[in-house]
């Protein structure tokens, strides 16, 4: 009999994982799995349970929670020689590996039917040093915002403690000097920030990288040259629509293969968890994992 196991945040979208798990579970096994959960009660929990279910032969893992519980499954199955399949049930803030992946948040019944449709294809993820990511690597004192923002404001406020949290860091705001190599090209000179992305949802946007794709084997690359504090809100307001790309203060390109150094300590965010700081190698691991898709 086939097996799958879900590990799910408990704290994740004010509980509703919690309340739902009965259905998911009776899903599962209706859809002919041996069906086990496991609840996560320490940072680190999902990615060594992940790799335990792996290691023990489950065929399906179901990660059901935030990017970050998502994150730390991705990093529990990537080094497995045989990786299970990977389901998602979202229920954080912004979700943006869902938002990607087309699976609707508030709807249990219609996430449920993806996993146990069977439906999956293969999905590129990033390594970075020696740790995974599969939405987004970022570095700059805004992309710290997913991590610095107390889970409570997150729960009070959703996506707009973000925003709380920006305007705090803004004046924080200091240009760095990077190298930055890809695919055989380089560039030098002060930055605001980057991002990396492998799927065309960022922090909740959809345009920010809009030609992102999370299976064709690239990265998309955004960087921000040094700019002042009004033109980099003004290139905020055009992501929205989608209108950032052209700014001569933005550096846009695709690359499998991404090395950043620069010369002051600049902290790196992986799919919203704090991943370390410079220098790091970020190369695309194409088709690493299979999914569950819409």
């Amino acid at each position: 009999m086939k097996r799958a196991r879900v590990i799910y945040n408990p704290t994740s979208g004010k509980e509703q994982t919690k309340k739902h798990l009965p259905y998911i579970l009776d899903r599962l096994e209706n859809e002919g799995y041996e069906a086990s959960a496991h609840m996560t009660k320490r940072e680190g929990g999902a990615r060594d349970e992940a790799r335990r279910a792996g290691e023990s032969g489950f065929d399906v893992v179901v990660a059901a929670g935030g990017d970050g519980t998502i994150f730390e499954v991705i990093n529990g199955l990537a080094e497995l020689k045989r990786r299970p399949k990977l389901g998602i049930i979202p229920a954080g803030t912004t979700n943006d590996l869902a938002r990607a992946l087309g699976l609707h948040r508030n709807d249990i019944e219609s996430v449920c039917d993806v996993i146990c449709s069977n439906h999956s294809q293969p999905i590129d993820i990033g390594k970075v040093n020696d740790q995974y990511f599969i939405n987004i690597a970022a570095g700059g004192k805004l992309t710290e915002l997913t991590y610095d923002t107390p889970s409570k404001l997150k729960t009070m406020l959703g996506q707009f403690a973000y925003y709380v949290k920006g305007f705090e860091k803004l004046r924080f705001l200091k240009p760095k000097y990077a190298r930055i190599e890809y695919d055989g090209k380089l560039f030098e000179g002060e930055i605001m920030m980057f991002l990396i992305s492998n799927t065309n949802s960022v922090g909740g946007f959809e345009k920010l990288v809009p030609n992102a794709q999370f299976n064709d084997g690239m990265f998309d690359m955004i960087v921000i040259k040094k700019t002042n504090i009004p033109e980099l809100i003004r290139i905020g307001s055009q992501a929205l629509n989608g209108e950032h790309l052209h700014h001569d203060k933005i550096m846009y390109m695709q690359a499998n293969r991404i090395k950043i150094d620069v010369e002051e300590d600049m902290e790196l965010n992986l799919d919203g968890e704090y991943g370390g700081v410079l220098p790091a190698e970020f190369v695309n691991l194409h088709h690493h994992l299979h999914m569950f898709c819409p």
